[in-house]
C-alpha cells in the first residue's frame, strides 16, 4: 500500500512539470508583424537657401527653427531566421507617419501643417533570452536606410505675408535599437506575441526641395522663391504590440502517461489439515507446508498468514484454542523450512468460516486445516 502510495504522488507532480512546457529556440524561418504608437522629436531646420543666392528677411532666416510633430503611427513587417541558440537575424519593412504640429522659431508667428512620412529597410540582428520564464525578453541592433517624405509640409506668416512649404522625399542611413519580450501561445506551436520598444534614428542632414512665396508690403505681386530646407537627423521612440510565428518548430511532446502501480499478485493460499482432535503435522502436511516456504522465496511478499480451523465438533472455547495451535504448529515448521518468523502472522478461528457447512457436533476433516496465506 505505501508503495503504492509513493508512485501515486509522483505520477500527480509529473504531470504539471510536463504540461507546463519551456519557450525553446527559434530554430529556421520565421515571420513578424507589428504595430503601435510612434513619438518623433523635435527636428531642426536651418533657413531656407535659395537657388541662386541667400533669401532673409528682417528678424531672422525663413524657414529655419524646428518642426515639431503630434503623436503618430508606427507599423512594420519582418522575415527572419532564427540560429536555435537564441540569436536571431532578420531584414524588416518599417512605416511611420506623423503630423507637424508647429514650425517653432521662424522670425514671425507661423500656422504649421503637413505630414512626416518615413519608409525604411533594415537589416537586424537580435538575441533571445531563455530564463525558463513563460516570457522570452530579446534585444536587438538594426541598420539600413529610410526615405522620409514631407507632405506638405509648409507654415504661414501672420504678422507678414509669406509662405514657407515642402513636398519632397530624401533618404539617408538609417538605424535603430530594440528592446522586447516574446510571449508564446501554447496552444499553437511557433505562434508568440510580442511587446516591443524601438528606437530609429536617421544620420545626417537631408536637403528638400521647397518654395518660399512673399507678397509685398504695399499691394504687388507675389515673390516665388524657389530653394532648398536642410532638416537634419530625426528620432523616434516607437512602442509596438504584434505578433511572430516560427514555421518549423515541433509540436511539444504530450505528457508522459501516468505511471501506474503494478496491480498487487494475488494472494498464494496452501491448505494443510489434520486428523480429529490433532494438531500435529502428517507427512502429507509437512510436504504442503515445505511447498509453501519454497515458493514463497520466488515472490515479493508482505506476509504470510497462517490460519488454524476446526470442525464443529468439541465446544466452541476448546476448539479456539485447538485452532490456534494447529496454527502454531503450521508457523514452526514454516521456520524451520526457511520462513523469517516476524514475516509470519499467526491466528486461530476456531470452528468459524467452514470450508464445508455443517451442523454443530460434526467431524468433518475438510474443516480440521491451517490456510497459509502469502500476500
Amino acid at each position: 500500500m505505501r508503495l503504492r502510495s509513493v508512485l501515486l504522488a509522483a505520477t500527480v507532480l509529473s504531470v504539471p512539470m510536463a504540461a507546463k512546457a519551456q519557450p525553446q529556440p527559434i530554430s529556421g524561418l520565421y515571420v513578424g508583424a507589428g504595430a503601435g504608437y510612434n513619438y518623433k522629436t523635435d527636428q531642426n531646420i536651418e533657413g531656407f537657401q535659395p537657388i541662386g543666392g541667400f533669401f532673409s528677411l528682417t528678424g531672422g532666416s525663413v524657414g529655419g527653427g524646428k518642426l515639431r510633430y503630434d503623436g503618430g503611427f508606427v507599423g512594420l513587417a519582418s522575415l527572419g531566421w532564427g540560429l536555435g541558440n537564441g540569436l536571431r537575424f532578420e531584414v524588416e519593412g518599417n512605416y511611420r507617419q506623423n503630423k507637424l504640429s508647429h514650425w517653432n522659431g521662424t522670425p514671425f508667428p507661423a500656422n504649421a501643417h503637413g505630414t512626416n512620412e518615413t519608409y525604411g529597410a533594415m537589416v537586424n540582428a537580435l538575441y533571445d533570452f531563455y530564463l525558463g520564464w513563460p516570457v522570452v525578453p530579446y534585444v536587438g541592433v538594426g541598420a539600413g536606410y529610410a526615405w522620409t517624405t514631407l507632405e506638405g509640409v509648409g507654415n504661414t506668416g501672420v504678422n507678414f505675408p509669406y509662405i514657407a512649404r515642402t513636398n519632397d522625399t530624401h533618404g539617408s542611413f538609417a538605424y535603430q535599437a530594440i528592446l522586447g519580450a516574446a510571449f508564446e501561445i501554447s496552444q499553437v506551436p511557433g505562434l508568440a506575441l510580442t511587446a516591443e520598444y524601438r528606437f530609429f534614428g536617421t544620420a545626417g542632414t537631408e536637403n528638400f526641395k521647397g518654395s518660399i512665396i512673399t507678397e509685398r508690403l504695399v499691394t504687388g505681386p507675389l515673390t516665388f522663391t524657389p530653394g532648398t530646407f536642410k532638416v537634419k537627423s530625426q528620432y523616434n521612440h516607437a512602442a509596438l504590440l504584434g505578433i511572430r510565428y516560427a514555421f518549423n518548430v515541433a509540436p511539444p511532446p504530450p505528457p508522459p502517461a501516468p505511471v501506474v502501480a503494478p496491480a498487487p499478485a494475488p494472494p498464494r493460499s496452501y491448505l494443510v489439515f489434520f486428523d480429529w482432535d490433532k494438531y500435529n503435522l502428517t507427512d502429507r502436511a509437512r510436504q504442503i507446508v515445505r511447498e509453501a516456504a519454497e515458493n514463497s522465496t520466488r515472490v515479493q511478499y508482505t506476509r504470510i498468514e497462517v490460519n488454524g480451523y476446526t470442525d464443529t465438533s468439541g465446544s466452541k472455547e476448546y476448539n479456539q484454542r485447538l485452532s490456534v495451535r494447529r496454527a502454531q504448529t503450521v508457523a514452526a515448521e514454516l521456520v524451520r523450512d526457511g520462513v523469517p518468523r516476524q514475516a509470519i502472522s499467526i491466528q486461530g478461528f476456531g470452528q468459524t468460516h467452514l470450508l464445508v457447512p455443517t451442523a454443530d457436533g460434526v467431524r468433518e476433516p475438510q474443516n480440521r486445516r491451517v490456510e497459509i496465506i502469502i500476500r
